[in-house]
């Protein structure tokens, strides 16, 4: 697939600017607030932005390599809570509930039949990848239609008025792909990428750093720093050696929903390993990205360095979902908030400082 985004037009960044600094406070007050209020409108290209119809997406699929030992807990722990998701049970369910956000689940490829279900989109693939450390995880065709199917939610959300879409994701064994992509798209060591994941004890995690190895050792190209102007099909053979179909299909969403101007509430360590690639794709859709919290996955550091980002909050989180986007979501909402609605001293007829 391509995509065309562009960076938002600067030219309403003055006005922004100077309406964040009339507001009836010291100049900087508001911190990391004011930077987000500022991103927002120059996102939405406005000075009263317009936060309507936020969705939170978890995106779930299989991971062939889980079965070769790399998490704590079996397959079958995905569609189980997949289900979860869908009986509103799961934490994310609980922080999107209580803060207004709709949620949605993704069955990108997950290898369970779930049937027809309310809440639930069918974008499956196949169902789950195949083991990366034996042989690639996915085709080149199938990488490119998990991409296709995520920028067709986008599109289709952005279509009914959707202006922030949140990423969460599951699926067992997804934070040793996310561990891999980082080592490769970032060139961080792979064993500061690699951490317990779902809780895995010592003996667990020197097994993941083993097999990690092993995978790396199979097609040691993706570790290497593309040539110029390669970064985008680096990007692309990374995501079908070591992806699974939730972080291809949520690297889409990315891409269409910053084509359509839509903000990106990013969750931890694998929704960052998606938005890493999306950004190699296109890394113009870095300015649409807010980077909710910060994982206690160590890769997910790595991440935010390479991506410039500033996590809103840093909780010591690391259960994914998109449980940090959902907790962050309060805050987003507050910056455009006293961007619409806080006086300025003209207004409120208070002096400013001398």
């Amino acid at each position: 697939m391509r995509f065309s985004v562009a960076s938002p037009d600067t030219a309403i960044a003055p006005a922004l600017r100077a309406k964040i600094d009339q507001k009836t406070k010291p100049l900087g007050a508001l911190g990391a607030l004011e930077r987000l209020a500022l991103q927002i409108g120059l996102v939405q290209q406005t000075l009263t932005p317009d936060l309507g119809d936020p969705t939170l997406l978890v995106f779930a699929g299989d991971h062939g390599a889980a079965k070769a030992g790399v998490s704590a807990y079996p397959q079958d722990v995905t569609w189980q809570m997949v289900e979860n998701f869908l009986a509103g049970g799961a934490a994310i369910n609980v922080f999107a509930r209580h803060n207004g956000l709709c949620l949605q689940v993704v069955d990108c490829g997950v290898a369970h039949d779930f049937g027809a279900r309310a809440g639930l989109i069918d974008a499956k693939v196949a169902p789950g990848t195949q083991n990366y450390i034996e042989r690639p995880a996915m085709s080149a065709g199938e990488r490119d239609a998990a991409l296709a199917k995520g920028a067709e939610i986008a599109h289709r959300l952005a279509d009914a008025g959707c202006k922030v879409l949140g990423f969460g994701e599951m699926g067992i064994g997804n934070t040793a792909a996310a561990s891999l992509i980082t080592h490769c798209l970032t060139g961080t060591p792979l064993a500061e990428c690699i951490g317990r994941g779902t809780g895995l004890d010592d003996a667990g995690l020197l097994r993941k750093r083993e097999l990690l190895a092993r995978a790396l050792a199979r097609i040691p190209a993706c570790a290497q720093r593309p040539a110029d102007g390669d970064a985008a099909r680096h990007a692309l053979d990374v995501l079908a050696e070591f992806g699974g179909f939730e972080i291809v299909t949520m690297a889409g969403a990315m891409l269409a929903g910053a084509e359509r101007g839509m903000l990106l509430l990013s969750d931890g360590f694998i929704v960052g390993a998606a938005l890493l690639a999306a950004a190699r794709i296109a890394p113009e859709v870095r300015d649409y990205a807010v980077f909710c919290h910060r994982s206690a996955e160590p890769g997910h550091l790595a991440q935010l360095h390479d991506l410039q980002g500033e996590a809103l909050l840093d909780l010591g989180l690391r259960l994914g979902e998109g449980t940090g986007a959902a907790l962050a979501w309060p805050l987003v909402r507050g910056a455009a908030a006293f961007l619409n609605e806080m006086a300025s001293f003209a207004a409120a007829g208070v002096d400013e400082k001398l």
